[in-house]
């Protein structure tokens, strides 16, 4: 009988184990043959947003291709879709990647009991993490909240090696008609790069060869390629991260991206075990806090959104985000500091917008990111953690090459001088805005609430 293979967040053929079961079980069957089933949630794709709808739809195109035209796309809600594709196969397993966020785990225990009806099993088979969710505990069986024993925990635990690659030889198959793509929305001013397996093993190997060694250097510098650009084909599955970690083995200076590549898990584990800090603060004083609201609030948030806030490293980020649907990581740090500790707006505010323009927006990574700027989710310190928008720039962009790519109203400023367009005699010329706050004293004032707060317990 044939077997079904559930992509989801596995966009590959290749280190793929919920493939090679699929494969293994209809060989066993005496079948062979396989079905490509991509199922388009509405649910999922309503809450993506225009960018990363549109790199989801390059994901499943760049993998179609690889199928030979094969992939099965099944608009609907999964647990009416999987049982209806599984009875027009006459399939009797369903294999998928297990998937540990909160709507994930929801969708599929859904999924299982419609199948279980007709004694068809949901068989899950490798995750998207190195280590999955939840393995990793401490001695008291409880889960870790600060990053550094994890990694060490995460370390010892280990992880195994890459799976085989996909036979060529497998026979896919679509037993009902395909509904077609979903329509990718028009990306007016943003670029969205080449998406797909290949097009991410191609961007590893070059950067293990060509950046790995420098990587702890340069991966802070906004202005420079320091980084490896997968965030996206991570989150998607074009690779997977044991892969990167294999091939890190033999690479000299690996040891601080695989510490990257570690927060990822961590901040998915976080989010396994507490599936509320979606939209709650981990450190529940932290609901408490005074936050700004109102006319003058919202004016604010609106800046901020558009890259106008007056300071040009903020403003350089959120202008990438939205001509990009990507912003560098260090970045990130400083516009999500900027917004919570000068603008005084809740966390939760800006992990929605950064969710609904990144096209690698990553739930567990995105939120738990956020609330470690705002000091309120692991590895808490919030008084060390209010970023100065201007020494950040100087320090991670020196020359002011990454302010001048994205703000045109300051590339007549040579040099560092584009950090502070208020110290130049013509800085504001060519139309930048003034600053939307003073840095110096909203830092006090951020401080000042922090106090405000309760004890912990």
């Amino acid at each position: 009988m044939p077997a079904v293979l559930w992509f989801r967040r596995d966009l590959r053929l290749d280190d793929n184990p919920a493939l090679l079961a699929a494969v293994a079980r209809s060989r066993a069957d005496g079948d062979g043959r396989v079905v490509p089933l991509f199922v388009l949630d509405p649910v999922l794709w309503a809450s993506a947003g225009p960018i990363r709808q549109a790199a989801m739809v390059a994901s499943m195109r760049a993998l179609d291709a690889s199928l030979g035209g094969h992939l099965l796309i099944a608009h609907g809600a999964p647990v009416e879709v999987v049982p209806r594709v599984v009875a027009a196969a006459g399939a009797r397993s369903v294999h998928c990647a297990a998937d540990f966020g909160p709507y994930g785990q929801r969708r599929d225990a859904a999924v299982e009991a419609a199948l279980a009806l007709s004694d068809i099993s949901l068989e899950r088979t490798g995750s998207p993490y190195a280590v999955a969710p939840g393995r990793v505990v401490k001695g008291d069986q409880t889960p870790y909240r600060v990053f550094t024993p994890f990694y060490r925990a995460w370390l010892a635990h280990g992880w195994r090696a890459p799976a085989d690659q996909c036979p060529s030889d497998v026979d896919w198959w679509m037993p009902i008609e395909c509904d077609g793509y979903p329509t990718a929305p028009a990306l007016v001013g943003t670029l969205l790069p080449t998406m797909g397996e290949q097009s991410a093993l191609a961007r590893w190997d070059s950067f293990r060869v060509h950046k790995v060694a420098e990587y702890g250097e340069h991966r802070n510098r906004a202005d420079l390629d320091g980084t490896t650009l997968l965030s996206a084909a991570l989150k998607w599955g074009e690779i997977h991260p044991r892969t990167m970690l294999s091939d890190l083995d033999d690479c000299d200076g690996a040891e601080v991206l695989r510490k990257e590549l570690a927060w990822r898990e961590f901040y998915a584990d976080v989010l396994h075990h507490h599936p509320a800090s979606v939209n709650t603060s981990l450190d529940s004083r932290f609901e408490q806090m005074v936050v700004d609201e109102g006319g003058a609030a919202e004016q604010r948030f609106t800046a901020w959104c558009e890259g106008r806030t007056g300071y040009p490293f903020v403003d350089a980020g959120m202008r990438q985000l939205l001509a990009e649907g990507w912003m560098h990581n260090r970045v990130r740090m400083v516009v999500a500091s900027f917004l919570i500790k000068d603008l005084h707006l809740p966390w939760w505010r800006g992990a929605r917008w950064f969710m609904s323009h990144l096209r690698d927006g990553d739930l567990a990574s995105n939120t738990h990111g956020w609330q470690w700027t705002a000091g309120c989710g692991t590895d808490a310190s919030p008084y060390y953690r209010v970023f100065n928008p201007v020494t950040q720039g100087l320090r991670f962009d020196p020359n002011g090459d990454y302010v001048r790519r994205y703000i045109p109203e300051l590339h007549h400023l040579q040099g560092a001088s584009a950090h502070e367009p208020w110290a130049a005699i013509d800085g504001h010329t060519e139309g930048y805005p003034d600053r939307l706050v003073d840095h110096a004293h909203e830092r006090e004032e951020s401080l000042r609430r922090l106090a405000a707060l309760p004890p912990r317990e």
